[in-house]
């Protein structure tokens, strides 16, 4: 009997190399293709706070290097990354904050206590 592989297996290689990685929008209207939006919501308005990270934690969390470097915003990301990291999941957020320094609790990110 074969099991299958946990949806965690591999979640370090989907996160980029550093925040400059993320050439993703700051502004306007996000269309997620098919792979990413298949559940539901595929527009999402970047203004409106809530849409945004609904955004980010369905990249993050279902998606691979190469949507995280396409839909995500290195700035937005750390403005959100406190309230973003919470619904998460324990293994995306280590995975993010292990490789990413500037998201690591204490790292003096924004939110974050130093």
């Amino acid at each position: 009997m074969s099991t299958l592989p946990s949806r965690w297996d591999g979640v370090e290689q989907r996160v980029p190399e550093s925040l400059a990685d993320l050439r993703g929008p700051a502004t306007g209207k996000v269309a997620l293709p098919g792979h990413l939006g298949w559940s539901g919501l595929t527009e999402y308005d970047l203004v409106n706070p809530l849409l945004r990270m609904s955004l980010y934690r369905t990249v993050i969390t279902g998606g691979g290097r190469s949507d995280a470097e396409s839909y995500l915003n290195a700035d937005l990301l750390l403005a959100d990354w406190p309230t973003l990291r919470r619904g998460i999941g324990p293994s995306y957020r280590r995975a993010w904050e292990t490789k990413i320094s500037a998201l690591g609790y204490g790292s003096g990110a924004p939110g974050w206590p130093r």
